[in-house]
């Protein structure tokens, strides 16, 4: 039935909000409609797309929504590699039977966070996703 589909981000500078996705985290930019939409692929199937924000979809609503991005190495190896393009992590890793996760904020106020997955404990779990 479903094709695909994208996680909406509003942001409020287009520029700025691309430049984050593509150039800070490495992301490619499948493809762009000015200022009214971008849309950013991330893997596996996520795509985020970057819409502008208005008064009834306002940009950064903090706890709102947050974005996972899994890891396919060491989250200190991307941590270090984003931190060296000026991305600031928000507090320590945190370390648990999932996983590892870090999160940050986009220009926006926007939650994300890197997620180096422990698969052990992930396939233990219903519906045992394969991963690659």
């Amino acid at each position: 039935m479903f094709s695909s589909g994208n996680v909406t981000v509003y942001v409020s500078n287009m520029d700025r909000a691309v430049r984050f996705y593509t150039e800070v985290l490495g992301l490619k930019l499948a493809y762009r409609f000015g200022d009214h939409w971008a849309s950013v692929e991330v893997g596996k199937g996520l795509t985020i797309g970057l819409h502008p924000a208005s008064a009834e979809t306002p940009a950064g609503r903090k706890g709102s929504m947050a974005i996972g991005l899994e890891l396919n190495g060491p989250i200190e190896d991307a941590m270090k590699t984003l931190g060296a393009k000026g991305l600031e992590f928000q507090g320590e890793v945190n370390d648990s039977k999932a996983g590892k996760f870090v999160g940050f904020l986009d220009p926006d106020g926007n939650q994300l966070y890197l997620a180096e997955l422990s698969w052990t404990h992930v396939n233990q779990g219903e519906g045992k996703y394969q991963h690659a």
